[in-house]
Formats: C-alpha cells, structure tokens, sequence
C-alpha cells in the first residue's frame, strides 16, 4: 500500500535522536508521504526544515489555539515568507481549542481569522483544530471560509454527528487517526466514519501522539509508521479492500495538498 500521513509532529523534539530512522521505518510501512505540521513560528521552521531533508516530507505553517496568546503580526508575516518554499502546502495547525484554555478565547479567535484570511491570500488549504468551541468553531468559518473556494481538513476529528454533517456541507475533508483503533474511545468515531464520503476521508497519526492499537501496547510514542494501522481499522469498518482504500486516500491527499 501507498499510505500518506497527512498530519505529523516530526518536529517534536522527541524525534531528534533518531529521525532518520523513524522516517526510514515510515516508508519501509509504505508511508511513502508524510504532512509535517507547525504549530508555532519555531516548528513551523523546524517543519519546513525537516520537508527539505528527506523525499516525500511536506509542511504546513501556522500558530495553534494552544498558543495563539503568543501570536504577533511579526510571527504572521514571518509565516508568510516561509509558505513561499516549494515543500509548503498547507497553512495550519490553526483553530479553536476551548478545553484546555491555554490562551484566551479572544486571543484564539482573533488569531484564527487572522490566519483564516492569510492563508485565502496565499491559496493554501487549511488544517484545523477544534475542541469543544461549542460551535465557535463553525460560526467563525462560516462567516470566513465558506465563500473563498479554499479547502481544508478537520484534523483528528472527534466530534459528532452534527458537527460532522457541517463539516462535509462546507467542503472539509476529514482526518482519522488512531483513536478510530481503541476499542472503547474510537467506538463513536467508528460508527461516524460509514457516513464519510471516501473522497473526503484522509488518515493521519499526529504523532507524537495517539498511538493506535495495537502498538499502543508497546509504545506511547507514536509515529508515521503506525498510520497503516489506521488505515486497515478503517477499511475494517468500511468492509473495503485495504490496498484500494489506500489508493483512494493517498489520492485524496495529494488532491487537498496540491502536490
């Protein structure tokens, strides 16, 4: 199979050991792509970084809601300059996260239109994070993103049904990752998936991250190797062929990313 990891923290400081080999186990699973996602202006370098190094490694640029107190049009104009390399394709990890409240929800809204327009300037498509804005989330794209023809991917999607039908109806793609394994968490997810359009389906580990079943058991790290775990529970749950499914994806992918 052909398998693209379409969200990853390679830049995670827990790689810097061993990169070369996690990225060699990655391909020698048949992760021949892998997205490299910034959350900051420091990753966001460190992702492009990495994208330059090794063959089929892509990056996206952006601030998270995690640490949107800490944006700056400085930081904004900074990405800006690194979207330009030819290794960037998407503009992201950008959004709403209210759970956690590492910054302010003024802070995280402002800095998410802020980059909602910067990346419609740049025709980048767009990788999302959302947890529990309580439909924030979706007024705020719906006020800014519906209308600019630009794509996007709800990264790690864990919400429900509703929100999910949203997502679709705005033309978002979706990202599975390990939590679609775990027998008692992935339950719902599992169930949400059959009602997923196949073109709009990607898979993705967020490693570090959501270690899926059943390497979970073995490590808490995770890594872009451990994507096809993810992709054979989904074809599981689909009753799809494996190899096809992949294909299907892996198209999907290169699609969203223009690559």
């Amino acid at each position: 199979m052909q398998l693209f990891d379409s969200h990853c923290h390679l830049n995670d400081n827990i790689y810097n050991k061993d990169m070369d080999a996690v990225v060699r186990r990655a391909n020698d699973a048949g992760v021949k792509s892998l997205m490299i996602v910034g959350i900051t202006g420091e990753t966001s370098e460190q992702a492009v970084k990495i994208a330059e190094t090794y063959p089929g490694c892509y990056a996206s640029v952006g601030v998270h809601p995690h640490d949107a107190k800490s944006c700056s049009e400085e930081i904004i104009s900074r990405l800006i300059q690194l979207a330009k390399k030819i290794k960037v394709k998407a503009w992201g990890e950008t959004g709403l996260d209210f759970n956690r409240m590492y910054s302010p929800k003024d802070a995280q809204e402002k800095w998410f239109v802020r980059q909602l327009e910067t990346a419609d300037k740049l025709n980048l498509p767009l990788i999302f994070h959302e947890r529990d804005s309580g439909g924030r989330f979706l007024e705020i794209l719906k006020v800014h993103y519906h209308d600019t023809g630009r794509q996007g991917v709800v990264h790690c999607f864990s919400g429900n049904k509703k929100e999910l039908d949203h997502y679709l109806k705005l033309g978002l793609h979706i990202g599975i990752t390990g939590i679609v394994t775990i027998k008692t968490r992935g339950r719902e997810l599992r169930k949400l998936v059959e009602g997923i359009p196949i073109d709009r389906l990607l898979v993705e580990t967020d490693a570090p991250y959501l270690t899926p079943a059943p390497e979970k058991n073995h490590t808490r790290r995770n890594e872009p190797a451990f994507v096809r775990f993810v992709l054979l529970k989904l074809a599981e749950v689909l009753g799809a062929d494996p190899e096809p499914l992949a294909d299907r994806i892996w198209n999907n992918t290169i699609k969203l990313f223009n690559i």
